[in-house]
């Protein structure tokens, strides 16, 4: 809800209260409970979206708003089962998703429609999403419209290192990002992974990927959860990416997948779940 209120007022609109659009958010769960699928990878996709409604052509901050919910029953979310996914690297010489002082760390729907025309590039070239980067250094950023991870072996050592991108202004900082970095602080780092917010460049990865160091690459994202990457297309190079059938580290994409869904689908109590009869009991509660 945070991100969602500081991403409205990058656009000058209106302010909310978190609370009470939970409490809603709950009461037309129930409402339309009917469309929760209870079959393994399936659920409600909830998306509030707040957009202006004031009359009248004009630049301006807009005088009056809508706010509701999209909801759609989702099932796999490429459709084509677990199997990795293969990204073409975009950098600015064809496009750039987003720059420091714009609005990519935002979740506002002027990030997403520009990189359509470059996604179906790649996709016309057999490569399923854009693999974002940024600077003359070709710095990784995001994945499609997700947030990614990256799993090394650390240099000479038997330790890991699992590197996502940091938060410096062109990232958005993802709900399941966020929650993939605290699984890895909470299940990976008592047995000596290294976690790093860190930047990471296509040189890095590519040397990697040469040297065997490259163990494997997933991106996450709310649809999505975690999405294996299976091959990343730069230049005129192809870095497989898919975890290696010689290495000793586990293979983080289902893990960190059935970690999360876990809490989702309430197989494990944990704060992150949402428990819609306790919403209801607390608006209940409020109207006393």
């Amino acid at each position: 809800m945070e991100r969602f209120k500081e991403s409205a007022a990058r656009v000058a609109l209106p302010s909310f209260d978190s609370e009470e659009l939970l409490k809603l958010i709950a009461e037309f769960v129930q409402v339309e409970e009917r469309f929760i699928l209870l079959k393994e990878g399936y659920s409600l996709y909830l998306r509030p979206v707040l957009v202006g409604t004031s009359g009248g052509l004009a630049v301006t901050a807009p005088t009056s708003a809508l706010l509701y919910i999209v909801a759609s029953p989702v099932g796999a979310y490429y459709g084509e089962g677990y199997s990795g996914i293969s990204l073409e690297a975009t950098n600015g010489a064809i496009a750039t998703r987003a720059w420091p002082g714009g609005a990519g760390r935002h979740k506002v729907g002027g990030n997403y429609a520009p990189c359509v025309a470059p996604e179906k590039t790649a996709q016309s070239r057999g490569y399923q999403q854009c693999l974002w980067l940024f600077g003359d250094d070709d710095a990784i950023t995001e994945a499609g419209t997700m947030n990614i991870f990256i799993s090394l072996r650390v240099s000479k050592s038997e330790r890991f290192e699992l590197v996502t991108p940091p938060l410096d202004g062109v990232i958005l900082p993802g709900i399941t990002r966020d929650c993939i970095l605290k699984l890895a602080e909470e299940k990976l780092e008592p047995l000596g992974w290294l976690v790093s917010e860190r930047k990471i460049t296509m040189s890095e990865l590519a040397a990697a990927s040469d040297s065997g160091e490259l163990l494997e690459i997933f991106g996450t994202g709310t649809a999505a959860i975690v999405s294996p990457v299976e091959r990343i297309k730069w230049g005129e190079k192809i870095i497989k990416c898919g975890p290696s059938e010689n290495h000793n580290a586990a293979d983080l994409a289902p893990l960190m997948k059935g970690w999360i869904e876990a809490r989702q689908c309430g197989l494990e109590e944990h704060h992150w779940s949402v428990l819609i009869d306790d919403i209801k009991k607390q608006r209940m509660l409020s109207f006393k």
